[in-house]
């Protein structure tokens, strides 16, 4: 066992190094050669142009050159054919070589709500549970993976533009999740010499009591068995994603709703998505550059703009997330990268620690409003909606948050009389803070000008973006050194891992769905109750604020937007408006126990306990429910921008 386990981490961190800059430079590349033959091919067909060369300069047989140029330009047009495929195939392998750390780490998403609770010997004999149908689940993918790659042995076929036989890339689900296999059973030898043998017994004999009864099963309700499975593995801490695949897999074996057999071609064709690739680049970028320095400098220049004010350095704390959020996409990354440096000052300036927590832990969650965002990048794909709009809808919303927080935030400071940093504020200061910071400042300019100017689709933008974050990090800020962007590869493939695991087994678990059409079936029970738009729509927002009390945001929109969307569609609302009321509902979980994610990340910064935060996180949580109800009713805030 240990010397599978010390191969595996020999695979395994090299290549997520690899395969995060293996994509960044190949997506970077694509994006440059694109504008670079486009923008040539427009230069030598425009008529001002053959004009001025022609006539201006007197150079006869300027049209024939021109012609010629164009030609070759063409010619090597398919240089760059081959950047997209093989990002896409590295971006499948990063995806499924990372998620065995995940396991070994225990760090899938997970609902604990309720494992928190039991004691320490019920905890261990659910871990024996939760490990033996992990290894149900990927000895599974495992095994039809091997069938899958036999048959396109025997019936080969190839790729579009690498002209790779497809078995190549399907490789990985044997690998992938045999590498599953292994941390699976690394972590079933320890439990096993944690629990002893007789609470082992008793956990593995559970598990076989749950799995067992769908293969004897007869004309069982699909229904009824996908979401009761679902919903107990998840009370069992299950992680989520392989919840949603478990429950999906015993559902197809007990009432035969698809074959088993395609639950492994889904695990690798539901993430084959170019736009998907958006989420690991943008995780990179944020991480990049909180590791090189930028979060810093965008700190000390909202502490020039601001820290004077009353309460200065708490709204010079919520103005730099508000702009790290245009940068990284992600709330705990947000809290993360300016929690650890805003925190410690505020306390330092004779802030509340609390109340410095739970306002870090509050703008964090402008994360993922403020574009680039990953919450709408999996709502975009999940819903099939425009992720530039989506970016968009979410300005106004992200800025409105940001600016009633630093209204509270105001008036909590005079309360207390927490008081800006009395010092001398110039334009000399200010311009030089601003000049210090001009790199993180382009980020935005980058990210959106490009999509919105149509020179960038969003995961190229994300892919230039990394590579900007990563340029600056080591070369200009050299705060980058070679050990912290490896360490920063590892853990941008690890973090974007997870949430594309769980967007494949949610697929899996949303093509069961559709095939027993329960969207619709619930659709049509709310609507037999109510058919008032303005009460449905209060409706899924109390639904969307109390699973965000205890399911990643991420996880929620998966699962909620194949059965939510539809219902929304039918009482006549906008798919990008109800996606910025699914992210801003979220986002409010981002600070709700029990499992609020912001929260637990501010409380290990100020290592202070959560319900301490949390109770400082009231007067935040209010401002922020009264700005949902705004975004919800007013659509306009979200859409004029469109």
């Amino acid at each position: 066992m240990n010397k599978l386990t010390k191969a595996a981490d020999n695979l395994e961190k090299p290549f997520l190094f690899i395969g995060i800059l293996f994509m960044i430079f190949v997506i970077t590349y694509q994006t440059f050669f694109r504008y670079f033959v486009s923008s040539s091919m427009e230069f030598l067909s425009s008529r001002t142009v053959l004009d001025f060369f022609g006539s201006a300069l007197g150079f006869s047989g300027v049209n024939d050159l021109f012609v010629s140029w164009r030609e070759r330009l063409s010619n090597i047009v398919g240089y760059a054919v081959w950047t997209e495929e093989a990002a896409r195939y590295v971006f499948i392998w990063t995806t499924y070589l990372a998620i065995p750390l995940a396991i070994k780490r225990r760090a899938n998403i997970r609902v604990d709500a309720l494992f928190v609770k039991f004691s320490e010997r019920v905890q261990n004999l659910l871990w024996v549970f939760i490990d033996l149908l992990l290894l149900f689940f990927t000895f599974t993918i495992f095994y039809k993976g091997i069938e899958f790659v036999n048959m396109q042995r025997q019936f080969p076929q190839v790729t579009a533009a690498l002209r790779l036989p497809y078995y190549i890339p399907y490789l990985i689900l044997p690998l992938g999740f045999g590498l599953m296999l292994i941390r699976t059973c690394e972590s079933l030898y320890g439990q096993f010499k944690r629990t002893g043998i007789k609470d082992f017994c008793i956990g593995a004999f559970i598990a076989v009591l749950f799995a067992v009864p769908p293969f004897f099963a007869e004309d069982a309700n699909a229904i009824l068995l996908l979401f009761g499975y679902f919903i107990l593995l998840l009370m069992f801490g299950v992680p989520v994603a392989f919840g949603l695949g478990l429950s999906a897999l015993l559902t197809v074996i007990a009432a035969g709703t698809l074959p088993v057999d395609y639950i492994a071609g889904v695990a690798f064709t539901s993430i084959d998505s170019f736009p998907i690739m958006a989420i690991p680049f943008f995780i990179a970028a944020g991480i990049f550059m909180g590791a090189g320095g930028l979060s810093e400098r965008l700190l000390n220049l909202a502490d020039e703009l601001l820290g004077g004010l009353v309460g200065g350095m708490a709204l010079a704390s919520i103005a730099t997330c508000m702009f790290f959020a245009a940068i990284s996409g992600s709330g705990p990354a947000t809290v993360a990268a300016i929690g650890a440096i805003t925190v410690p000052a505020m306390v330092a300036r004779g802030y509340d620690k609390m109340f410095a927590a739970a306002t870090v832990a509050a703008a964090g969650a402008i994360g993922v409003m403020i574009p680039p965002s990953n919450p709408f990048v999996v709502y975009g794909v999940t819903a099939q909606a425009s992720i530039g709009d989506l970016f968009l809808a979410g300005i106004v919303p992200g800025i409105l948050t940001g600016g009633v927080l630093m209204i509270v935030t105001y008036y909590i400071s005079r309360k207390h009389n927490w008081k800006g940093e009395n010092r001398k504020r110039t334009f000399a200061s200010v311009s030089k803070a601003f000049w210090n910071a001009k790199w993180a400042v382009l980020v935005p300019v980058i990210v959106l000008g490009g999509i919105y100017g149509g020179l960038m689709t969003p995961t190229e933008a994300a892919a230039v973006a990394a590579l900007y974050g990563l340029i600056v990090g080591v070369f200009v800020y050299k705060e980058l050194n070679w050990r912290k962007l490896y360490e920063s590869c590892v853990e941008s493939a690890n973090m974007s891992s997870v949430i594309i695991m769980l967007m494949a087994m949610a697929t899996i678990f949303g093509n069961v769905m559709t095939l027993e059409q329960i969207p619709q079936q619930i659709a049509q029970v709310i609507l037999n109750v109510t058919n008032n738009p303005v009460v449905i729509i209060l409706l899924i927002n109390i639904l969307l604020l109390w699973i965000g009390t205890f399911m990643e945001a991420l996880a929620a929109i998966v699962i909620l937007t194949p059965i939510l969307l539809p219902l929304a569609l039918q009482i006549g609302m906008n798919p990008i408006h109800f996606g910025v009321i699914i992210v801003v509902n979220l986002a409010i979980g981002f600070i709700t126990p029990p499992v609020g994610v912001n929260l637990f990340v501010a409380s290990g910064i100020a290592d202070a306990k959560i319900q301490s935060i949390a109770k400082a996180s009231i007067p935040f949580l209010l401002a922020m429910l009264a700005v949902l109800m705004v975004i919800t009713y007013i659509p306009q805030l979200s859409l004029f921008l469109l």
